[in-house]
């Protein structure tokens, strides 16, 4: 089909912990997120449909998914997380060069052409470390809940925490709890500890500005500044980077259709 202003697609990221998913016409979007459950295409199915009521569209619109479940639906267009996250940050980003992306469940960089093309890209896949489920059963063992940390750590003095591994991280802050520090210090510590870390990753991309910092990861402030310090360089939190997966996907699929 050839879609023309005003047609829907839809871009489906389902992701380890959170289904995004994204409409788009053309000019504009809309947009929604879900936890992924136990069972991802009945969540992103439900969710799919509470936005089509929103948005408008009567019929179900092409599809694009990406992400860890993304061959679980019918899709007319599946496609990787590397490509969907340039395509969705390059749009939220004018003439963004470098993509950092922490999720559930993986990180990643990706350094972009001039032109919005991936040029390389590194990715974070066989560890949880410094990722959303890593800060899930930190923020649990620190008895507070993940949109808390950021509140905790703000002008803290970080304590050094040695470990990245979720189990040994957990145990070191059980340690560190019983000995007296702070949680104010234990959570900064844990922020410098996924900035350093992110950092060394994308380091040898050689990163440029302008820099997306996406995904769910960049919504806790104190990381986004301990990120900027670790890289020496600034970086821009889009409003809407958590959707930069769906978001491509829709672009990805749009253009697809179009052809």
């Amino acid at each position: 089909m050839n879609c023309e202003q005003g047609t829907w697609v839809a871009g489906i990221d389902i992701g380890s912990t959170a289904i995004k998913v994204v409409l788009y016409d053309g000019s504009r979007y809309v947009t929604g997120i879900a936890p992924t459950g136990w069972n991802p295409k009945l969540a992103a199915d439900s969710l799919l449909a509470e936005i089509m009521a929103r948005a408008g569209p009567a019929e179900l619109p092409p599809l694009a998914t990406t992400g860890y479940g993304r061959r679980c639906m019918d899709a007319a267009v599946t496609q990787t997380e590397i490509a969907c996250h340039a395509r969705g940050a390059a749009l939220l980003v004018p003439g963004c060069r470098f993509v950092i992306d922490i999720g559930g469940q993986d990180a990643k960089g990706i350094r972009l052409s001039p032109d919005g093309r991936v040029e390389d890209f590194v990715m974070n896949d066989k560890c949880a470390a410094g990722t959303g489920r890593f800060l899930s059963a930190m923020a649990a063992a620190l008895g507070t809940s993940v949109d808390e940390l950021a509140e905790y750590a703000g002008g803290a003095e970080p304590y050094r925490i040695n470990s990245m591994c979720t189990v040994f991280a957990e145990s070191e802050v059980i340690g560190l709890i019983n000995q007296g520090v702070s949680r104010e210090s234990i959570i900064a510590g844990l922020d410098a500890s996924i900035a350093r870390r992110t950092a060394s990753m994308v380091g040898g991309l050689a990163p440029q500005q302008p820099i997306a910092f996406t995904g769910g990861v960049a919504r806790n402030c104190d990381i986004v500044k301990r990120l900027e310090e670790s890289l020496g360089i600034p970086v821009i939190v889009p409003c809407d980077g958590i959707y930069a997966g769906a978001l491509g996907a829709a672009l990805i699929c749009r253009e697809e259709s179009e052809s």
